[in-house]
């Protein structure tokens, strides 16, 4: 860095404005200082001397100030100094080389220790200016070099002593600081018991302040994710149930257990965080639905069934779908789907449970409730055998066994079914017995066979496989749903007089019913559902079934072909994933964009001097790096020429839709899906990077929509909780492929015209040991 000449040096006017040429700063005329060199950028120092200095990209910050203390002649040591730009970010080694080419206006400020000393100080007084410095630490604590000098002066403690005290908006920034605190890795690895519930108490009271329950409710997400299991780093096999324990200093020692042990302290704190979801503040309804998120998909597997049958007592799924019909849902839309895709993989872990009367006693309540209500008594065969669960409509008495393709699922409907209306129920069972066994309709089988329906109708096949693009709010009431659909089946076997062998007959019905009554779930209305269910005619569902049947064939909705479609949609989905990495590996061009919820005032908006950036995923998915041009130049393989990046463990949500391309920049590049007489309207093509306080870490816009696919749900993909697919593209790209792969599969069958059976029975077992497996290999 050259030295800046005697005129630079010179005091400007009383309000401290340079009185040097800096047109060289705007992208005017070149003016050169004194010793021939260009300067780079202006550095204005702590007495409000501003100087320009020509500053060396291939320095170290450190080696930077300390020639600018040499050169203006200061006599304090370098290192009690560090460079700012005019928004207040500390320049770094990282961030030097971006200074110097956009020309920043620097600040010669106190280095971080000292900035962090004096904070620390404030905080201990806890005096009149406690405000004042709140503010400062909650702008200063996202930096790493501040936060580390902060946390070894036990700032951490102090922080936490002003958080137990205090109210209102000295509570909030406060709140605020920790949150950006606990957006690094590390220092807040030994937080007290006390604080968590201080947190918890907070966001259960309905006298806090929205700007005081937002910064909880994220400090509270953040302590869910932080368990050992999402540790990152590889885990040691163990045959024990207990969770990994965290290496020391690791900040992933909290999680669902520890929070959940505060919560339960608080009765009333989860009906709180549900009834935020309505709130007018946006972002407090955003900030709740991300918590709640949070909670199910990290609930250990002992408070799995306690803490959902809460959420299921609190009636969420009625608050997500009144979000789901509100005008004002942008910023939610990716929280809703993260949370049908949540409700997706409880609803398959409900089916995969097995039913055991003997074991679990809500599994016995449950059949206990059932049988009472069905007004029936149990009767002996001539062979001494017990006839009970056969009189409504089971095959056996074998409750596991009945149950085994549904589970506590299908438990829980029949269940929901009976208590509907109790009274119909025990109604339609007599009614059932006192006709011919042959014309009996199996009331508990038909239950437990829409269960089953409506898992392959909304794709249940397994957890993190969820591919819906749209809202489900019929899903979220698949009770109500299988209550009309079960109705529907009892009413279809009695118009068409049916008898035992014709159940598979009527299970088509009830399928092809289904398609038809589901179907655009996101703009249909109730009613709609309702009345096809209730009102529809044997004759028209029949017509219609077999218009169908003439462009399907009947083997599709045998039992194992369901199956192993199930299997092939799985592999189909992981296919897609590991192509959708793959296309951020090999890394793409975006223009860089402008979200549409900033601050920024429209007029003010300028094209950037590099709006292009590339982008490229490293080969161990930790970081997304890149690199901003002002024009698309060629990139070589790996990630030499990309020197910035993202940590993909920081992306909490993939905001699409929700971004802007800067005015004059849509006039040399049209195609980004806008039009460029309307300068602010959201391109759909565009996606926002964001942390779990809702920090924007990345606005783009992909040139078309096959990228904007390939990075949207490869994003989503590489997320933790599998999070959710956002695209039609890629949805239709794992159905296309799953139907694709059983076509190829049935063509040994089909082809031979070999029978496929309805199931399979499994033969007895072997009576001694005198057995071996041959080798077919």
């Amino acid at each position: 860095m050259s030295s800046p000449s005697q005129d630079s040096l010179r005091r400007g006017p009383s309000t401290n404005t340079p009185t040097t040429n800096s047109s060289a700063l705007n992208g005017g005329s070149t003016t050169k200082s004194s010793t021939g060199l260009i300067p780079t950028n202006t550095v204005t120092t702590m007495d409000g001397l501003t100087v320009r200095a020509r500053i060396e990209p291939t320095l170290a910050v450190d080696d930077v100030i300390r020639q600018l203390c040499m050169n203006l002649k200061i006599k304090d040591p370098p290192g009690m100094f560090a460079l700012r730009d005019d928004t207040d970010e500390l320049v770094t080694n990282d961030n030097l080389r971006k200074k110097i080419k956009a020309k920043a206006n620097l600040k010669l400020v106190n280095a971080p220790t000292l900035e962090a000393a004096e904070i620390v100080s404030r905080l201990s007084a806890k005096d009149a200016r406690l405000g004042l410095t709140l503010t400062s630490l909650r702008k200063y604590i996202k930096e790493e070099q501040f936060a580390n000098e902060f946390l070894k002066r036990d700032g951490l403690k102090e922080l936490i002593s002003v958080i137990s005290f205090s109210q209102g908006n000295t509570l909030a920034y406060a709140l605020t600081a920790m949150q950006n605190l606990m957006e690094l890795d590390h220092g807040w690895a030994d937080l007290p018991d006390s604080f968590i519930l201080k947190i918890v108490s907070i966001l259960s009271s309905e006298q806090s302040l929205i700007n005081v329950c937002r910064p909880a409710t994220a400090i509270l997400k953040k302590l869910v994710e932080a368990d050992p299991v999402s540790a990152p780093g590889p885990h040691i096999a163990s045959s024990s149930k207990a969770p990994p324990s965290p290496p020391p200093g690791s900040v992933f020692r909290y999680g669902f257990e520890v929070v959940y042990q505060q919560m339960r302290k608080e009765k009333r704190m989860l009906e709180i965080v549900v009834s935020r979801l309505g709130s007018a503040d946006t972002t407090m309804a955003l900030y709740s639905m991300m918590l709640i998120n949070s909670l199910m998909a990290h609930a250990t597997d002992e408070r799995w069934e306690e803490f959902h049958q809460q959420l299921q007592r609190l009636n969420v799924h009625k608050a997500v779908i009144r979000l789901m019909s509100s005008h004002t849902i942008e910023d939610l839309t990716s929280c809703i789907l993260d949370y049908q895709a949540n409700v997706v993989r409880a609803t398959y872990r409900r089916k995969t449970t097995l039913v055991e009367p003997d074991v679990e006693p809500s599994h016995k309540a449950a059949l206990d409730y059932i049988w009472e209500r069905s007004k029936l008594f149990p009767e002996l065969e001539a062979d001494g055998g017990l006839i009970k669960w056969r009189k409504i409509g089971f095959d056996t008495e074998d409750i596991t066994q009945e149950f085994g393709e549904v589970g506590v699922l299908g438990l829980q409907c029949l269940q929901a079914f009976v208590s509907r209306d109790p009274d119909y129920f025990a109604k339609v069972v007599q009614e059932q017995l006192s006709r011919p066994e042959e014309r009996r309709c199996p009331i508990a089988k038909a239950s437990n066979e829409v269960v089953d329906l409506l898992s392959e109708h909304w794709a249940i096949f397994g957890p993190g496989y969820s591919t819906s693009t749209t809202f489900q709010p019929f899903f979220l009431n698949f009770e109500k749903v299988h209550g009309l659909a079960t109705q529907f089946f009892l009413r279809m076997w009695n118009e068409s007089g049916a008898s035992k062998g014709d159940f598979s007959r009527v299970v088509a019905l009830v399928r092809s019913q289904v398609k038809e009554a589901l179907r655009k779930e996101n703009v249909r209305p109730w009613h709609e559902v309702e009345r096809e269910f209730l009102e529809s005619e044997y004759r028209a569902v029949r017509a219609r079934q077999m218009k169908e049947l003439e462009l399907e064939d009947d083997v599709m909705s045998k039992v194992p072909i369901r199956n192993l479609k199930a299997k092939l949609y799985k592999e189909s989905f992981e296919f897609v994933r590991q192509q959708r990495i793959h296309c951020l590996m090999q890394g793409a061009w975006f223009m860089n964009a402008i979200p549409m919820a900033s601050n920024i005032p429209r007029d003010t908006i300028r094209k950037p001097t590099r709006p292009w950036r590339f982008m490229r995923l490293d080969t161990g998915g930790k970081y997304l790096h890149y690199v901003d041009s002002a024009i698309q130049i060629p990139v070589r393989n790996g990630i030499e020429d990309l020197p910035e990046r993202i940590d993909v463990s920081a992306i909490s949500e993939v905001a699409v839709g929700t971004c802007a391309a800067f005015p004059s920049a849509m006039r040399d590049a049209p195609d980004v899906g806008v039009s460029p007489t309307i300068p602010m309207q959201a391109s759909p093509l565009s996606f926002a990077l964001l942390t779990a306080s809702g920090a924007l870490l990345a606005a783009q816009i992909a040139s078309d929509k096959d990228r904007w696919a390939d990075w949207t749900d490869g994003l989503n993909m590489l997320r933790r909780d599998g999070g959710h697919v956002s695209s039609q593209e890629t949805e239709f790209f794992v159905q296309a492929l799953t139907d694709i792969g059983l076509k190829i599969r049935l063509l040994d069958l089909t082809g031979e015209m070999a029978e496929i059976p309805s199931g399979l029975v499994p033969g007895p077992p072997p009576t001694n040991n005198d057995f071996y497996f041959a080798d077919l290999g």
